[in-house]
């Protein structure tokens, strides 16, 4: 007699783009699969979060997907949402520096420039000749290997462009991606296309960019038309999996010489979720606290890793507000007001300017608030924040009005630091995860913070589990579900 074939038990950790993208990979690699993704809060998509402001859906997350990595919009495209796909119908970001406010160089990757011409209208003279000479120095020499030392972003672009590159234009565009400070964050681990080129930094930029295009220029972002809970919905609809919300997971511990077991809910009354493969997509802190025990190597990898916390200011001004004719601002370092006050945001979106809006509704922008180490900006309450932000909106564009409605969101800790140890300490994680049978690990943490980037990790784990299962198919397989206390 044959023996019964039992659907394997996936259980995925974490509800946000990670966990979902997953959790969708492993439906279509594993149909016969029973899929649970437990998430402690009460909602699905962790930094992808859609609002309704003013009678408009907004993201209070992440907004958009960089198209240079195309994993998002192949999703987009294989989940069945292109109809909902849209770019920037303006694409003429600023940036305010030394007091002015003036376009943002275009052919930059990451604030770098492709030549000196990008950039004269954002440094001063001299500056611009230490960017004209970067190309003239010896190429760039940076240890490749993950497991050796980074060096730091801001003392490598200040020692061959200036520090005036830094403080104007790398500092304002690494702070939109990573909320970090660019002396803190590791080249390697931040600008990895630039790094083993044997080349100086102008001419890797210029390989990275490709020669300058004729006519009109290709979108660089995507957008979802409704806004990012729509990715959300529809890979959590098509992974058909039991979702779990409210329910953090305690612990994680091995059952037997294959499977798994997990505590979750709260301390008083747990329950326990038994597992054939694991896959876990959550912040470092909450990856090591889950791998202190089955992973200790790998738990104290994700302890090397340090997060930052931030604010996204909505607001819907009057529809008869005008903003500038661009797509944002972002404010070089030390800028400050007419006054000497600093500023409290480090960058402005011109939502309505960026992706177009219907006459007569009202004018939506953001501003990002917050970076590592700046604990006491995200301790002013949600009134003060407002109040500072419309200052700051006021003195960079003249426009002073009272907002129609406002959202305030915060996000403690939700942003990994790609730091001097980053590539190290994430080469241990994989390393190590890599050889613990029905364990897989994803997210934002590892290789990359966008949307692209974190897909990209989600159906490497999902791949990984899924070869497992089929390296141990018939011999997986028992009762499955929520045991009592």
């Amino acid at each position: 007699m044959s023996a019964r074939v039992v659907a394997p038990r996936v259980v995925v950790v974490g509800g946000g783009i990670a966990g979902l993208a997953a959790a969708y990979r492993m439906r279509v690699l594993r149909p016969d699969a029973e899929i649970t993704v437990v998430e402690s809060s009460a909602r699905l998509g962790g930094k992808l979060r859609t609002r309704e402001l003013a009678g408009s859906a907004v993201d209070v997350g992440a907004e958009a997907f960089i198209l240079r990595n195309p994993a998002a919009v192949r999703l987009v495209d294989e989940l069945g949402l292109s109809e909902r796909l849209v770019h920037p119908v303006l694409s003429a970001a600023t940036v305010h520096a030394a007091g002015r406010t003036v376009a943002l160089p275009k052919r930059t990757f990451l604030g770098l420039p492709a030549g000196p011409d990008e950039v004269r209208d954002v440094l001063s003279p001299s500056a611009t000749a230490k960017v004209a000479a970067e190309r003239d120095l010896p190429p760039l020499a940076v240890e490749q290997d993950p497991a050796a030392p980074d060096v730091s972003v801001g003392q490598v672009i200040a020692e061959r462009f200036g520090r005036e590159l830094v403080d104007r234009l790398v500092e304002p565009l690494l702070g939109g991606v990573y909320a970090g400070r660019a002396d803190m964050l590791g080249l390697r681990a931040t600008m990895a296309p630039l790094v083993g080129t044997r080349q100086t930094l102008t001419e890797a930029v210029g390989r990275v960019l490709g020669p300058p295009r004729e006519g009109a220029r290709l979108p660089v972002f995507g957008a979802l038309r409704g806004g990012m809970d729509v990715l959300v919905d529809e890979l959590a609809k098509r992974s058909t999996a039991d979702v779990r919300l409210g329910l953090p997971v305690r612990a994680l511990t091995r059952t037997g010489q294959h499977g798994w077991r997990l505590e979750i809910g709260s301390a008083a009354a747990p329950g326990f979720l038994d597992a054939d493969a694991v896959i876990l997509a959550v912040p470092a802190p909450a990856a090591r606290k889950l791998l202190e025990d089955v992973a200790p190597v790998a738990s104290a990898a994700y302890g090397r890793v340090e997060v930052a916390s931030m604010a996204v200011v909505s607001l819907a001004l009057p529809p008869d507000a005008v903003l500038p004719d661009a797509t944002g601002v972002l404010l070089a370092v030390g800028e400050r007001h007419a006054d000497g006050t600093p500023f409290t945001a480090k960058a402005f979106t011109f939502s309505s300017r960026k992706w177009g809006r219907t006459r007569g509704e009202p004018v939506q922008l953001r501003a990002s608030v917050g970076r590592y180490g700046e604990a006491a900006t995200l301790q002013r309450d949600d009134d003060e924040l407002v109040a500072d932000v419309r200052s700051d909106l006021c003195e960079l564009t003249g426009v002073d009005v009272a907002p129609v409605e406002r959202i305030v969101t915060r996000w403690g800790g939700g942003l990994p630091q790609y730091g001097l140890e980053h590539t190290g300490a994430v080469a241990v994680i994989m390393d190590t995860v890599a050889e613990i049978p029905g364990l897989a690990v994803a997210g934002a943490t590892l290789r990359g913070v966008g949307i692209p980037a974190t897909i990209d990790s989600a159906t490497a784990a999902a791949s990984a589990i899924g070869a497992y299962l089929a390296s141990r198919s018939g011999e997986i397989g028992a009762p499955s579900g929520l045991v009592g206390d």
